[in-house]
C-alpha cells in the first residue's frame, strides 16, 4: 500500500506507521493514542501531545485500576 498522509508529514517520513504497530500488537484505542502522541511529539506539538499522552495514559491507568 502505498504511504500517504493527510496534513504534515510528522508520520510519513519514519519506516514504521503508528497504526502498523497498533496492528502488531492488537492495542486498543487508549494504548493506541498513547503511542501515537509519545512518537509524533517531537515533530508536531511537542509538550501539548505529551500532555495528551498523558491524558489518555491516566484513562488507561483507571480502566486496568478497576480489574
Amino acid at each position: 500500500m502505498k504511504q500517504k498522509q493527510i496534513g504534515g508529514n510528522h508520520y510519513i517520513k519514519h519506516k514504521i506507521q503508528v497504526w502498523d504497530i497498533v496492528d502488531e500488537y492488537n492495542l486498543d484505542f487508549y494504548e493506541g493514542n498513547i503511542l501515537k502522541y509519545l512518537l509524533r511529539y517531537k515533530d508536531k506539538n511537542g509538550v501539548e501531545d505529551l500532555k495528551k499522552m498523558q491524558h489518555y495514559l491516566e484513562k488507561l491507568i483507571e480502566r486496568e485500576s478497576k480489574k
